[in-house]
């Protein structure tokens, strides 16, 4: 199971071994523990749930919940997997980033940033209208249906919230793996803020 989960830190760059610039993004992954083992007999499917980091005012269901894994996590997540009993992981293992190599691609999924309500021009990358002779169409949306059937079809782009959606990228590479800090350079951008909590896949 080559899964963390991690806390985006920033984006910088490295030099590689060739001295090609190459723009990282640098994510404190782990150490995660494994805080239940589902299988298809109780749950219906196989899966582990994850635990990421130490949570404060945690309340006393998760407590309990977390009681046998030794827990204090409140950043939960869950990884599907097609069959448990090939897996050698138990509730309570600790998962580090040395489960992943330098070269390793992997998919990073995560919130991306909230820009708040945003018109077609921002959101959809709608054009403009014309700015001459006395036209006030400049961003406005335009026609978004006819006469008949006299309303919006779904699926119509329009003005709206943009942004803090989930979002995966996948196949990005794994630059550099420090094991004794809990660090991983992955090349390139990944979803969200700063700060912020991603899952990453191998």
């Amino acid at each position: 199971m080559k899964t963390i989960i991690g806390k985006k830190v920033g984006m910088t760059h490295i030099f590689d071994e060739a001295g090609n610039f190459v723009p990282v993004t640098v994510v404190e992954a782990g150490p995660c523990t494994v805080t239940q083992v589902k299988t298809a007999e109780k749950e219906g499917y196989d899966a582990f749930q994850i635990g990421f980091g130490k949570g404060k005012n945690i309340v006393k269901p998760l407590l309990g919940h977390l009681k046998k894994s030794k827990s204090e996590s409140k950043i939960l997540r869950e990884v599907k997997i097609e069959n448990v009993d090939d897996e050698s992981t138990k509730v309570g293992d600790q998962i580090k980033v040395d489960i992943f190599s330098e070269g390793d691609l992997v998919n990073v999924t995560g919130i991306s940033k909230g820009k708040g309500f945003a018109g077609t021009i921002k959101r959809h990358n709608f054009h403009r209208g014309p700015k001459t002779h006395g036209s006030h169409n400049y961003r406005a949306p335009g026609s978004i249906g006819a006469g008949y059937p006299e309303h919006v079809f779904k699926g119509q782009k329009l003005p709206g919230q943009m942004g803090h959606e989930q979002v995966t990228i996948k196949q990005l590479k794994v630059i550099k793996v420090d094991v004794e800090n809990n660090i991983l350079a992955i090349r390139g951008a990944i979803p969200g803020p700063r700060k912020s909590t991603v899952l990453i896949k191998g």
